[in-house]
């Protein structure tokens, strides 16, 4: 069982649903890009019940409120949503697990707040957004958020309602990662029931966030930023094997050489079977290995 919880910020509020025992070591659970905090639905049952879980919504994301007329969504606003919930709940120092985009602002907060993160356990994720090859893709990547935000503003589109069928079909097209279940486990929280159907509750605007990138000589920097252990899960089929980044083999590679090199017997790297989204549609082959993780020579959170 869990509960929901809510987290006023001067804009409204970020949303969260909680498992395990309010006392128990706390893990804060960050979902990926368009997701939300369902992500987790599957995976966190399967984990210790010793610790209390808590899967918030960023901004613009599941049932937290959207950001005000006006403003895109910067990648460090994310990071600043994390800052928000520990405080709201107190927590000084706690665990961070996060999925894909939720494993970069995870990491981005340890490079930020090395102090308050005792684990980091990332989940097709390396912690960082890939830079991009050259500096006119980066100066591109810019401009396009800035021109996609006037864009959204000048058409003043209202969200579209489809069938559930309709909406989780179109889910599963932009996601070919995710099963049918997964899908509909996603849109349960994604999703608002309207007289003329369901409507994605998640922000345009969050679709062309501004991202934070880095280099490989920046991110061997951060890391030696990191004061406590590191898991990193990534998937056969996942985003981050070869043949799904073949532009980008030699960040990658470079990037995982510069974790095992810099953190060495803090670090574990595991690959395992499935999709990008394994954690979701077979939780069964992670679960394991990240609560072995959460249970090895574990040290309590200061409160």
């Amino acid at each position: 069982m869990f509960s929901e919880l809510k987290f006023p910020v001067p804009w409204g509020h970020v949303a969260a649903k909680a498992w395990g025992p309010s006392e128990g070591h706390p893990v804060l659970c960050l979902h990926g890009w368009l997701d939300n905090a369902n992500t987790f639905d599957k995976l966190i049952p399967l984990l210790p019940r010793g610790c209390y879980y808590v899967a918030m919504d960023f901004s613009g994301h599941g049932l937290s409120s959207h950001r005000p007329a006006g403003c895109p969504y910067h990648f460090l606003d994310y990071v600043t949503d994390v800052r928000r919930v520990a405080a709201a709940l107190q927590w000084r120092r706690f665990t961070l697990m996060g999925h894909s985009m939720g494993g970069a602002v995870a990491g981005m907060f340890c490079f930020l707040y090395p102090e308050m993160v005792d684990r980091l356990i990332l989940l097709e994720s390396l912690g960082f957004l890939l830079a991009p090859e050259d500096t006119e893709a980066w100066l591109k990547s810019k401009r396009r958020v800035i021109d996609r935000l006037l864009s959204l503003e000048a058409k003043q589109q209202t969200p579209k309602a489809r069938s559930p069928e309709a909406a989780l079909q179109r889910l599963l097209e932009a996601n070919s990662h995710l099963t049918a279940e997964g899908g509909a486990i996603l849109l349960q929280r994604g999703a608002t029931e309207t007289p003329a159907g369901l409507v994605y509750n998640r922000d345009m605007r969050a679709r062309t966030q501004s991202r934070e990138f880095f280099t490989v000589e920046q991110c061997v920097k951060l890391l030696q930023k990191i004061q406590d252990r590191v898991l990193i899960i990534v998937s056969k089929d996942g985003l981050l094997v070869q043949h799904n980044l073949p532009s980008r083999n030699h960040f990658v590679k470079a990037l995982q050489e510069a974790f095992e090199s810099t953190l060495k017997e803090h670090i574990q790297l595991v690959e395992v079977p499935g999709s990008h989204f394994v954690h979701l549609n077979e939780p069964e082959v992670v679960s394991g290995i990240i609560s072995n993780f959460l249970t090895a020579q574990n040290t309590r959170a200061r409160l």
